[in-house]
């Protein structure tokens, strides 16, 4: 297959992952059930998920052990787009070419919608450990290593997505809003981008190498590639807000400039931009070449947000 045929099977494999996890619309919560799946199951790239099944590949990882943290790191994803959409944060009523969760189910379902899908990761992920519970003749020993590997995703999962990681970015990111255009520095955009968007990137991927077994150093090195990819990620969306068309992201452009917000792109101009997207991407991936083994399909990926266009 070629890179287009996998990632189209990788993220049809990913969102089958995403739909098993998911809860039925029933009961006296149904209506935030609703909200809730109607925020997952809204498309997007399932980009976290596919870096974490990919990277457990890449350190030899075999079997289901993974699935339950795809799911609940693309939960936490969506909880925080639901609540960077609401009116408080970024005002947006578009995303992926639809109504967003609070324009259709108002804000205050949209805020529980958000909490309860924070709430409903962790019971996914902690879910790994009755898989464990399952495996029959499992050696005693490979079964120790197994639980420790899922309580260290577990803390990695936590720690990315909490103040010092997704949360701690978005906390930078409304008080940079309240700044003059003078004070927000290059160093404040690049912890912005590093934990608000970053962090998830690294949940994703070192989740992906620890329960395939990767050590500590190994683990490390994913880390510093994947905050590169991150932040080149985020880059582009911000080059993206500024050239990009609503057709084509499927959302509203131009929510920057009208928020008054200061960007890298506006900080830093387009050329730039595009070349620290080029340049980050290519050290992401240099670091990714020096394991024994390799991924061409993960290679082409990150290679591939250098170009995305959506």
């Amino acid at each position: 297959m070629n890179f287009e045929e996998t990632l189209g099977q990788r993220v049809s494999e990913a969102e089958a992952v995403l739909k098993h996890y998911l809860s039925r619309e029933e009961g006296y919560q149904k209506e935030v059930l609703e909200a809730m799946n109607y925020s997952v199951l809204a498309g997007g790239k399932r980009l976290r998920p596919v870096l974490m099944g990919e990277t457990f590949r890449l350190f030899s990882g075999k079997g289901r052990l993974v699935e339950p943290f795809m799911a609940a790191l693309e939960m936490i994803h969506n909880y925080s787009l639901v609540h960077d959409d609401l009116p408080c944060m970024d005002n947006d009523e578009y995303r992926r070419g639809r109504k967003t969760t609070w324009s259709v189910y108002g804000e205050g379902m949209a805020v529980l919608a958000g909490d309860a899908l924070l709430n409903a990761a962790f019971e996914t992920a902690a879910s790994a450990f009755d898989l464990l519970e399952e495996e029959e003749n499992a050696d005693p020993a490979q079964q120790v290593c197994a639980y420790r590997a899922v309580a260290k995703a577990l803390e990695i999962l936590a720690r990315k997505a909490g103040v010092y990681g997704m949360i701690g970015g978005q906390c930078a990111d409304i008080r940079a809003e309240g700044l003059p255009a003078q004070e927000v520095t290059q160093d404040l955009l690049l912890y912005i981008h590093e934990n608000k968007t970053a962090a998830l990137i690294e949940a994703a991927m070192m989740i992906g190498a620890v329960l395939a077994g990767a050590g500590a150093q190994e683990t490390e090195k994913i880390e510093g590639a994947a905050r590169r990819i991150g932040v080149a990620f985020q880059i582009q969306d911000d080059i993206l807000d500024v050239t990009g068309s609503a057709e084509v992201l499927g959302k509203q452009t131009g929510s920057d400039e009208k928020n008054h917000k200061v960007t890298y792109v506006s900080l830093n101009g387009i050329e730039k931009s595009r070349k620290d997207v080029e340049r980050l991407s290519g050290e992401a991936l240099e670091t990714l070449r020096s394991f024994p083994e390799r991924s061409e399909f993960l290679e082409q990926l990150v290679e591939s947000l250098i170009n995305r266009r959506k």
